[in-house]
């Protein structure tokens, strides 16, 4: 039940970050990301790598902004505060990981 929480938080902070790059944006996302690297909207939180590569075969380096929006709407929903070290190497799958078990714990207690 927590597990499913959580995806929930990921798949709207995921789907809040696409939708400010406009609608039919978002949409084109979604269908490229399914189509072509076979990562379907809602299979996202059990497969973040596929969704990561997708992502930055779609926009390149500019994935990283759009990892970064994703990260910041999941830590606020999550209620953590997103710290991150700018002379680091971005690791979105680990920043997820790290909310997630932060999500978990929180619920536990």
């Amino acid at each position: 039940m927590v597990k499913e929480a959580f995806d929930k938080i990921l798949l709207d902070a995921v789907d809040g970050a696409l939708a400010s790059l406009g609608d039919s944006a978002r949409q084109a996302i979604y269908f490229h990301l399914e189509n072509k690297f076979k990562v379907v909207k809602k299979e996202i939180p059990d497969h973040l790598e596929g969704f990561e590569a997708g992502l930055e075969k779609i926009f390149g380096v500019g994935a990283k902004f759009i990892e970064i929006l994703i990260m910041k709407k999941l830590y606020e929903r999550v209620g953590q505060p997103l710290e991150w070290n700018e002379s680091k190497q971005l690791d979105f799958v680990g920043y997820v990981t790290t909310a997630r078990k932060a999500f978990l714990k929180g619920e536990k207690n």
